[in-house]
This record gives structure tokens, C-alpha cells and sequence, in this order.
């Protein structure tokens, strides 16, 4: 299954913007899903003899986005489906799409990888260009979207750093997931946003390097072998046992489906993992870098 996006993320993310809302994904057009809850939303606050100011009083939200929620232009918070599902006394109504608006928030070529993320037991990373999105600080986040081109608008880009930040949240799911990720030494030494944001990236990778469930490791760049060399991909092995692969690249990302492609892409991440640093000789290397800055 191919699915094509309009601009390139190992994306998402990713909560913790503090905005209210966030902007459909740029070149979409209305999602059904933000549409269907957006007239659900206004069905039943004028059920409830509600003005759009009140109602936004009473949901802590200015009455611009309440319209926005509405139109189907912005995206709904899931603080506010709960508030608004309360309020508007819905019965579950509005949190019966909850899920479906969540999703809305990736970039229409990375929900399902985003879905099969979150469920999956086992995750084989391997990134060669960039930190990927789930290691991220936010401050790397940000100077990583801010080099997009074409740029992306400061509403796009909160979103984008919100939706990465949510994806985080796998670290701490349990049962607790097998998380592996081999990254190259060229992405750990490119300046992104300056010394600091790499500072605090490399700070961020020794705290997930010393977390149970995840084995970090450093492919150097002075090795001779190196199995990578077609890019980077994503094992995903979800309850099952059934494996398969993501793949991304200048906003085209590809979600293999085939049982022997699978296979043969984790047999490949096997062989990948031989070739990088330990994780424990991983760690002390990102202390070297650390120290060099």
C-alpha cells in the first residue's frame, strides 16, 4: 500500500503545545471525519440553547474556535471533546469520534503508521538522515520542520510538534513495547537549530538509551559494512505476531504489506544491529559527542 503526503515527516509526534487547536494539514482538503464532528458539535450546542460565546466560556475556548471546531477548519483538542461532551450534556457522542479527530492531526500519508505505532509490541528503527520523530526533543522538532520546504505556517508547524510529542507516549504504554533504533553518527552531528538543540537531543537519546525496553545504537560513520545503505525503514510486529514495513521518503512513504518483504526487511534490521555499536558502547559515544560540543 502506497500512500502519498504532502510533505516528508517521520512524523508526527508526538500535546505539550499549549495551542487550543491546531490547522488541518496543509494541501488537505476538510477531513469528513473533522466535518461530521465539527456539524455533530453545532447540532448539539444549539440543542442546548447555547451561543457560540457561551458555550465557549463554559469550554474554556474563545468563541473563533468554536466556529473553527465547527467548520471543520481547525482541530479539536481531546481536552475539549471531553469538556464539550460534558457541557453540551452529548451522552458520548462527541467522544465516539475522539479517536477518529486524533487522527486527523498526522498528515493524511502517515495516519495508519501513526495507528500501527501505538498497538505495536515491537518497533525496529532504523535512521540514517535525521533523529527519528519518536526520540525527538521538541526543540529538535522544531528546528527539523522549520527547514521544510516549502515552509510550513506556524499553525502547521505546532500541530506537527503536538502530534510528535503524543507519540511519545509509547515509551510509557504497558505492556511496555520492544523498542530498537539504530541511528547513523551523521544525524547525531548535524547542527539543526544550532549547539544547544543538538545538545539537548543528544542529552534527550542518553536518557531513552538507559530506558528498559529500548536498545539505541549508533551505526559510525568509519565502519566498512553496513547493511543500511537502501535507507531508512520501520519494522513494526504488532500482536500476533505480523510484521510490517514503513517506509519514507520526500514526502512519499510506503506501508509493505508482504509477508516475505517483511521478513526479509527484519532479517536486514538484524543484520544492521550487528554491524552498529552496543548500546552500551552507543551511550558512551553520545557522551563523546556530548563532551565535543
Amino acid at each position: 500500500m502506497v500512500a502519498r503526503g504532502d510533505e516528508g515527516a517521520d512524523v508526527g509526534a508526538c500535546s505539550g503545545s499549549g495551542a487550543e487547536s491546531g490547522e488541518r494539514p496543509e494541501g488537505e482538503s476538510r477531513s469528513g471525519v473533522l466535518v461530521a464532528f465539527g456539524q455533530q458539535l453545532k447540532l448539539l450546542r444549539l440543542r442546548a440553547g447555547l451561543d457560540r460565546t457561551e458555550f465557549g466560556k463554559r469550554v474554556g475556548y474563545a468563541a473563533q474556535s468554536v466556529a473553527s471546531f465547527e467548520q471543520g477548519r481547525r482541530i479539536p483538542q481531546p481536552e475539549f471533546i471531553d469538556k464539550a461532551d460534558v457541557v453540551l450534556d452529548a451522552g458520548g457522542l462527541l467522544l465516539a469520534l475522539k479517536a477518529e479527530v486524533a487522527r486527523a492531526q498526522y498528515p493524511p500519508f502517515f495516519r495508519d503508521m501513526a495507528r500501527l505505532e501505538a498497538e505495536a509490541v515491537e518497533l525496529c528503527v532504523y535512521d540514517s538522515h535525521i533523529v527519528n520523530g519518536l526520540l525527538q526533543t521538541e526543540e529538535y522538532m522544531r528546528a527539523v520542520l522549520a527547514m521544510r520546504r516549502p515552509l510550513l505556517d506556524e499553525e502547521t508547524i505546532e500541530l506537527r510538534v503536538a502530534a510528535r510529542l503524543g507519540r511519545q507516549k509509547v515509551f510509557n504504554r504497558w505492556p511496555a513495547p520492544l523498542l530498537s533504533f539504530v541511528v547513523e553518527e551523521g544525524a547525531l552531528r548535524k547542527l539543526l537549530g544550532g549547539k544547544q538543540v543538538l545538545r539537548g537531543q543528544l542529552e534527550h537519546l542518553l536518557l531513552f538509551g538507559h530506558m528498559r525496553n529500548v536498545e539505541l545504537q549508533l551505526m559510525p560513520l568509519d565502519r566498512e559494512d553496513n547493511a543500511g545503505v537502501d535507507g531508512p525503514y520501520t519494522v513494526i510486529t504488532r500482536r500476533g505476531g505480523e510484521q510490517l514495513v514503513y517506509m519514507e521518503v520526500q514526502g512519499r512513504s510506503n506501508l509493505l504489506t508482504d509477508r516475505d518483504e517483511a521478513r526479509l526487511a527484519a532479517a536486514r534490521y538484524g543484520i544492521i544491529r550487528s554491524q552498529a555499536l552496543t548500546p552500551r558502547e552507543t551511550l558512551g559515544f553520545i557522551e563523546k559527542l556530548l563532551g565535543d560540543l
